[in-house]
């Protein structure tokens, strides 16, 4: 790998390691400890999406948390109902444009994984972890649903896989990610698992050809993303929001305490 980079940091939220003459790009969630994903790093990271878009030389985009984790996911304090549209709106936005730039991403993930956290790793074509990470989507916890994650995770993990994990709320550390599906590769360095794959697989090809490769794979699965994800977004907006418990959920966790559900 040629030994040329830049860095280049988006506001506080994300940085941008461009490596082997532009590549293969490095990008950083860069909030430690939890790397959660506010309105201004999902901002960033769909700016970065849309630049892939136009970079004539890039491969592979690598995605990874600063600090011990990956992500703890998106901002809960966000999903309070005065926030909750437009941080839905914005969030899936960002799958939308990362699923048009039609470049590979590989997540690299250590620690927590989890949430919108999780979302975004799996939207990734490939996954590398530790073997002591944790993936979840703990989001039926606080009384609501993951979007993404319902309409993507059958695709990687099929539909037992994503129920028990949307439904339940339960968190897998990384043997069982693996032996799901959830994660591709297990390694004490998932940087340099992902590196190696590069290296050995991609840094060859033609990025063009790559380009056609990606949405090629993709093209059924681009199809119904965006019609899918903004039907249950309708849902929980008009309808989700709108119960007791659902709010309740969010407040609580905000509030640090225990939910007192109403079931209705």
């Amino acid at each position: 790998m040629s030994i040329s980079e830049t860095v280049e940091a988006l506001g506080t939220a994300i940085r941008v390691q461009s490596l082997a003459d532009g590549q293969l790009w490095r990008v950083w969630l860069n909030r430690p400890k939890g790397n959660v994903l506010d309105a201004e790093m999902v901002g960033a990271l769909k700016e970065v999406f849309d630049r892939a878009r136009t970079e004539q030389n890039l491969k592979l985009i690598t995605l990874e948390g600063e600090g011990k984790h990956f992500s703890f996911g998106a901002s809960v304090e966000e999903h309070l109902p005065d926030q909750c549209a437009a941080m839905l709106s914005g969030f899936h936005a960002m799958f939308y444009r990362l699923h048009a730039s039609h470049v590979l991403c590989h997540a690299v993930v250590r620690g927590q994984c989890l949430g919108g956290g999780l979302e975004l790793a799996s939207f990734c074509h490939r996954v590398y972890a530790t073997p002591d990470s944790h993936h979840g989507q703990p989001e039926i916890a606080l009384g609501v649903i993951a979007p993404v994650a319902t309409v993507t995770l059958t695709s990687r993990v099929g539909r037992g896989a994503a129920e028990d994990l949307c439904l339940s709320g339960r968190v897998v550390d990384g043997q069982e990610a693996l032996r799901m599906g959830l994660v591709d590769v297990l390694d004490e360095d998932p940087w340099g698992a992902c590196q190696n794959y590069f290296e050995q697989f991609i840094a060859a090809r033609s990025a063009s050809s790559l380009r056609f490769a990606v949405r090629a794979m993709r093209l059924e699965f681009g199809r119904d993303l965006e019609r899918r994800v903004r039907e249950l977004e309708g849902l929980y907006n008009r309808e989700l929001m709108t119960t007791h418990d659902a709010v309740e959920g969010i407040s609580a966790f905000v509030e640090k305490r225990k939910p007192e559900w109403r079931n209705e």
